[in-house]
């Protein structure tokens, strides 16, 4: 299937210069949405996975189906103020602004086996400080997965280097 038909892009936001992928357009077709989900968690469906981690906000719309098809838990990470118990918070920088992640301190419990999601992989700040968190309260990362990977800005290969085990969906190699 070729994703990248299912995905809209619209220039200039949120900034000039950024060409935003949109992947509301891809989830708003059924078999697309469908598709994208199975693809997802196909690498794991025979593996012990204890949770998904989703990062807010479009990682929860991948996260949660996800997780109910591999029977794991799912855990999230927000931005500051939205997560009503204990929380560990890490600060990171993304490609145009920086800004804070938080998950409950109880989470990820040690040892769990983690699969982390999100929509799109870009400058890496955003999942590099969600690994920070998950690795704090003791959880093992056995899989990154994606559904955009805009590699021309680096994220993905600094994930790669630090010895994830990174997977994408569609990649894009320029704005």
């Amino acid at each position: 299937m070729n994703l990248k038909e299912k995905i809209r892009e619209v220039p200039n936001w949120p900034i000039k210069g950024v060409n935003f992928k949109d992947i509301t357009t891809l989830m708003e077709d059924p078999e697309t949405f469908q598709y994208v989900v199975d693809v997802l968690a196909s690498p794991f469906l025979k593996r012990k996975v204890d949770k998904i981690v989703g990062i807010d906000a479009r990682g929860f719309l991948f996260a949660a189906p996800v997780a109910y098809k591999l029977k794991a838990g799912l855990a999230i990470v927000r931005k500051p103020g939205k997560l009503p118990y204990k929380t560990i918070q890490k600060k990171y920088t993304l490609e145009y602004a920086s800004n804070i992640i938080q998950m409950h301190k109880d989470t990820v419990l040690p040892n769990e086996k983690i699969l982390l999601i999100d929509d799109l992989i870009a400058t890496g700040g955003t999942a590099i400080a969600t690994c920070d968190l998950i690795e704090k309260l003791g959880g093992k990362i056995i899989g990154i997965s994606f559904v955009v990977d805009l590699p021309f800005l680096g994220g993905s290969e600094k994930l790669k280097k630090r010895k994830y085990s990174v997977r994408s969906l569609v990649s894009y190699n320029s704005e």
